[in-house]
């Protein structure tokens, strides 16, 4: 069963086991000695953090202490990721500050589903219950407020739900204190506000809200409704978002309109679980996209973050064709438009390639070998049919030199079996037929592509021409002629 701790809140997962919830602390002075510029407290917070939500492993005893630094450094990293940061493994103070923000206990790096099933219940009319109240408001301003963070989500889907006077609901509501029964106790005023757990049996679906905590109607204190509203997501089996705009992002924002509270990703995923107000299934997928035989199906969950495909400054950070279909990646996000068909896949890249939870820099596709390659920083993955084969390797087995950590696009030429990777304003030369690096490489991109003197984002070949997407535009670039034939903006390759 997944525990799920809270939005302004605490969210513990439990997943087929508990999560520690009592970490200890780094030897001081070995830490000290290893990272500068931090005081005991900043450390402290960090490694806690970490440790609850991203899995940051308990230290090892001194002897093995420089191993744990870059561990931490890691998770550090992880952390900035998930929360749009600059990802530069220092406890910087915009780090710091988020890491000392109320929010859900739930780790950030766990799935909430067992074996890849969906987390939901087999029904669509919830029972709840309130078996203790807080005395921070009357018991009927309670009632409404859960009532009404339960109708959230009741609105956007065919969800019922129906209250109880048995202890034997599908959702029990309970206020406590410290330990309270179920191996997660709070922690007094102001850390973790709240904590649900997933659908289940048992203790499955229950809510519990820290009463150390002010709950109050309004702006001051912590909003009840609010807190419940995020809870009772999880509760019905919703994971968190990286979506700042979204009910389930991790932490708690009392500037939140209370009406409205549910974004179109946060929909979407109810949609999904349990179908929506309409008698359509929702679906993103259209004319003959089947899941039993398509490899690239979305998978048992929907976008964690759509995006406005349309956007007039949409841009793209890698673009390639994989076979018949042409792959846009944006962020962690993907677009799959089918050449032949009109409907366009998306989702979080993870739900189309589970091995790959980063972003793609760059990528190309050679016809020849059936083959693509998605690179991220230094590393490449390898993806063979609709298959990703392996782990990452580094992008050093192309040849480059030791400083290039980075490529900002690739492209693969059929003509002449060459692969160009575009790094700020050089380009090198790849020769796919005898792997390596052709000789005269780097050269300045100003100088062999007339009309281009910028930073590429992502590059794609098709008859004859290369198309460079440079920000929100996408220039058209005869190869042969060497030169720009046209320009056009990059949301009309989603068909916009």
């Amino acid at each position: 069963m997944h525990l799920l701790f809270c939005w302004t809140c605490v969210l513990v997962l439990v997943l087929p086991g508990p999560c520690s919830t009592a970490p200890t602390s780094i030897p001081e002075e070995e830490v000290t000695a290893l990272i500068t510029g931090q005081t005991q407290e900043d450390l402290k917070l960090a490694t806690e953090y970490l440790r609850h939500y991203y899995n940051l492993k308990k230290e090892q005893p001194l002897a093995r202490i420089k191993r744990y630094l870059p561990s931490f450094t890691s998770k550090v990293k992880d952390m900035q990721s998930f929360f749009g940061l600059n990802t530069t493994g220092s406890l910087d103070s915009e780090t710091l500050e988020v890491m000392s923000t109320p929010r859900c206990g739930v780790s950030d790096v766990e799935d909430y589903s067992h074996n890849n099933r969906v987390n939901r219940w087999n029904k669509n009319v919830i029972t709840y219950s309130i078996g203790s109240y807080t005395s921070d408001l009357p018991h009927s301003t309670v009632d409404s407020l859960i009532e009404s963070a339960l109708s959230v989500w009741a609105r956007a889907s065919t969800l019922t739900f129906v209250r109880s006077l048995t202890q034997r609901a599908d959702i029990m509501v309970e206020f406590a204190t410290f330990e309270h029964g179920d191996a997660y106790p709070f922690d007094g005023s102001k850390g973790t506000l709240a904590h649900a757990f997933g659908p289940g049996e048992g203790i499955g679906g229950d809510a519990h809200f820290d009463d150390d905590e002010t709950w109050t109607a309004g702006s001051k204190g912590f909003n009840l409704y609010l807190v419940a509203a995020h809870e009772f997501g999880h509760s019905l089996g919703l994971r968190h978002s990286q979506n700042p705009e979204s009910l389930m992002y991790p932490t708690y924002k009392s500037s939140r309109s209370s009406h409205n509270l549910l974004s179109k990703e946060d929909i979407a995923i109810i949609n999904s679980l349990y179908g929506p107000k309409n008698s359509q299934p929702y679906y993103y997928s259209r004319h003959g996209w089947n899941p039993l035989y398509n490899p690239w199906f979305l998978g048992s969950h929907f976008p964690l973050m759509m995006q406005n495909k349309c956007s007039a400054d949409l841009s793209f950070d890698a673009v390639s064709t994989l076979g018949d279909a042409t792959f846009f990646f944006k962020d962690k996000y993907l677009w799959i438009k089918h050449n032949q068909q009109y409907d366009i896949k998306e989702g979080p890249i993870n739900n189309f390639m589970p091995k790959i939870d980063s972003k793609i820099d760059a990528a190309f596709w050679v016809p020849r070998r059936s083959t693509a390659y998605l690179i991220h920083e230094s590393m490449y993955w390898t993806v063979k049919g609709s298959i990703v084969k392996g782990k990452p390797k580094p992008i050093s087995n192309f040849g480059f030199p030791p400083w290039v950590q980075e490529v900002d696009a690739a492209v693969h030429i059929v003509k002449t079996g060459r692969t160009l990777f575009f790094i700020h304003d050089i380009y090198y030369s790849y020769n796919e037929n005898r792997r390596v690096m052709d000789a005269g490489y780097p050269q300045y991109i100003s100088d062999d592509f007339q009309g281009l003197n910028t930073t590429i984002d992502a590059a794609v070949y098709k008859d004859g021409v290369i198309y460079f997407f440079v920000g929100p535009h996408v220039y058209k670039y005869d190869y042969t002629q060497k030169q720009v034939v046209g320009t056009e903006k990059a949301n009309t390759w989603l068909g916009c």
